[in-house]
């Protein structure tokens, strides 16, 4: 039903959390998890790699072996042609997800409103080096953006 996308390089500090964070969703439906790999010259390939293994039937990585961030976009030529679900979800390998019934409320969203193309949520934006927590609450007053918009 969901292809989630994570693009990542050089976040071995986050990327277990990211991972789990999809990995904890309560759905009533299969998801994918296709991960990008940079080309990290940390252990971020590593960390993916044991996931990969732990959830093969889950999680697939990408792995480059030089880095396509200034040849490419990253998304459209390695992460989107790899999509199984009618739906996907993006995120990068520095953010994680806190709630665990996030991709269920959006797909039963979706699927109950079939006049809109796509949802999403606020986020907290936290700085690991400060402990400072920010919304980032950028939707307009009635929760809904025009297609123009």
């Amino acid at each position: 039903m969901v292809s989630v996308l994570v693009a990542t390089y050089n976040h071995e500090k986050y990327i277990r959390e990211t991972l789990d964070g999809i990995l904890n969703q309560k759905t009533n439906f299969k998801y994918d998890v296709i991960v990008h790999d940079d080309a990290s010259t940390d252990h971020t390939a590593e960390i993916v790699k044991e996931y990969e293994k732990k959830y093969p039937d889950i999680i697939r990585g990408i792995y480059q072996q030089t880095n396509q961030f200034y040849n490419c976009n990253i998304s459209a030529k390695y992460l989107y042609p790899q999509i199984k679900g009618k739906y996907f979800a993006v995120l990068d390998g520095d953010d994680y997800w806190i709630d665990e019934n996030k991709l269920q409320m959006q797909v039963d969203f979706l699927e109950k409103h079939s006049d809109y193309s796509m949802c999403m949520h606020n986020a907290i934006k936290f700085n690991n080096e400060t402990g400072e927590k920010k919304v980032l609450n950028t939707f307009p007053k009635d929760g809904t953006y025009t297609q123009e918009e």
